[in-house]
C-alpha cells in the first residue's frame, strides 16, 4: 500500500522497527514532568533508515540537547492493530521510550484521514467510507494508545484535512459528528490530551481553501503543516513573506489556538532554497512564536536531518488536480528535493548554519 508521506512518517516507523528488534523494552509507569519547553518541538529522524540502537539513542540526544520538549510520532492503524483487539506495540515502543528518556512530550499523528485518502486501515476493517468508520473501533484504538503512552499529550486525527474535503464538502457534517463523538469519549478517559485536525497551509493558500479550514476547525486546536512553496513546489517567498502567511492564519482562527505541527524551509537550490534563507526563516519564525506564544499550542520544526537524494518518495496521487500531466514529474521531483533537504543537519552529520540558529533560539525560549 502506498502511503502519503506528508512529513517523513515512514522514516520514524522504519527506525522503530530496527530498534525494537534490538530489544529495548518500553515501560511506562508514570507521567514524567519535563523541565523543557514542551511547546517547542523537532521531528527527530536519522539520515539513513538503517541504524543501530546506539546511533538512534545518540540522534535523540543530539535533538534533545537543543532544549526542545516535543517530537512527532506518525502512527498507522494497520500497524498498531493488525488483528481486531490485538495490538502490536513493537513498531512504537522503542521510539516512545526514547522520547520519554529525553523528557519529550509527543504529538501523535493518527492517520484516520491522510490527505485524499482514508486510512490505511487494518485488513479486518476493510476499506470503509467515512460514514461507515466505526466510532467504537476508533475510540478503542486511541484509548489503547493513550493508555500505554502517557507522554502523548496531543493527537491529530486527520492530516491534509483541507485537501480531503476540498471536493467533498457534503461529508464535512459526517466527519464533524464522528470527530465530536470520538472527542467526547476520549476526553472522558484522557481529559488532559488535546485533539485536533491538521491542514496544509501552503496548499490552502495556493488554492484559496480558507473556508474549508474554517468549517473544519473543531477540537482543541487547529494544526497546520507549512512549507513556503508555490504550486510547483518551489520557494518563491522571502522568509518575511512566509511569516506573513502564519500571521494571516493566526488572525483567521480567532477562537482556537494554532498548532504548528510541521514547518520547514528547504536548503535545496533546485527549489530555490539555501542555507542562508533557512537560517533567516528560523530567526523570523521563533520571533513570531515569541510574539504570539499565547495563541500557539505548539511549534515543531521539520526536521533534524536531511535525507539522501532520491529517498523522499512522494505519492503522485497526492498531487492529483494540482498540475497538468506534463508537469507532474517535475512537481513530484521538486517536492522530493524539498523534503530531502529540509533538515538542520546534512546526511554527513555536518551542521548547517541553521543548526546554531535553531539551538540558540530554542534555548533562549526555554530558559
Amino acid at each position: 500500500m502506498n502511503r502519503k508521506i506528508t512529513a517523513g512518517a515512514a522514516v520514524a516507523i522504519a527506525i522503530g522497527v530496527i530498534a525494537a528488534i534490538m530489544g529495548l523494552n518500553f515501560e511506562n509507569n508514570e507521567i514524567i514532568e519535563s523541565s523543557k519547553n514542551a511547546k517547542l518541538g523537532l521531528v527527530i529522524n536519522s539520515p539513513q533508515s538503517q541504524i543501530t540502537l546506539q546511533e538512534l539513542d545518540e540522534t535523540f540526544q543530539k535533538a534533545a540537547s537543543t532544549g526542545i520538549g516535543r517530537s512527532n510520532i506518525y502512527m498507522f492503524w494497520d500497524l498498531i492493530e493488525p488483528e481486531r483487539g490485538e495490538f502490536d506495540w513493537k513498531q512504537y515502543d522503542t521510539i516512545m521510550a526514547l522520547n520519554e528518556k529525553n523528557d519529550l512530550k509527543v504529538t501523535l499523528y493518527f492517520s484516520l484521514i491522510n490527505g485524499k485518502t482514508l486510512g490505511p486501515f487494518p485488513e479486518w476493517i476493510g476499506r470503509p467510507s467515512l460514514i461507515s468508520v466505526s466510532e467504537d473501533n476508533l475510540v478503542n484504538v486511541l484509548d489503547s494508545v493513550l493508555s500505554r503512552y502517557h507522554i502523548v499529550d496531543s493527537v491529530i486525527i486527520a492530516g491534509g484535512t483541507d485537501e480531503h474535503f476540498r471536493y467533498q464538502e457534503k461529508e464535512i457534517p459526517v466527519y464533524e459528528k464522528l470527530f465530536q463523538n470520538v472527542y467526547d469519549r476520549i476526553k472522558e478517559k484522557h481529559p488532559n490530551v488535546k485533539i485536533g485536525n491538521s491542514f496544509e497551509l501552503n496548499n490552502a493558500i495556493n488554492k484559496n481553501l480558507d473556508d474549508i479550514i474554517k468549517q473544519l476547525s473543531f477540537g482543541d486546536f487547529v494544526a497546520i503543516t507549512y512549507r513556503p512553496t508555490d504550486t510547483l513546489n518551489e520557494i518563491t517567498k522571502t522568509p518575511q513573506e512566509a511569516i506573513e502567511d502564519l500571521k494571516k492564519f493566526n488572525e483567521m482562527i480567532l477562537d482556537k489556538k494554532i498548532a504548528i505541527f510541521e514547518i520547514s524551509w528547504s536548503t535545496s537550490e533546485s527549489v530555490l532554497g539555501s542555507d542562508e534563507t533557512q537560517t533567516e526563516f528560523i530567526n523570523e519564525l521563533y520571533t513570531f512564536y515569541e510574539e504570539n506564544e499565547s495563541d500557539i499550542e505548539f511549534l515543531t520544526w521539520y526536521r533534524l536531518y536531511d535525507r539522501p537524494e532520491g529517498t523522499c518518495e512522494v505519492d503522485e496521487s497526492s498531487l492529483e488536480g494540482t498540475v497538468t500531466l506534463g508537469n507532474s514529474t517535475f512537481v513530484i521531483q521538486r517536492l522530493g528535493n524539498y523534503i530531502c533537504n529540509a533538515g538542520l543537519l546534512t546526511v554527513d552529520h555536518n551542521d548547517k548554519t541553521s543548526w546554531d540558529e535553531f539551538s540558540e533560539k530554542i534555548k533562549s525560549l526555554t530558559q
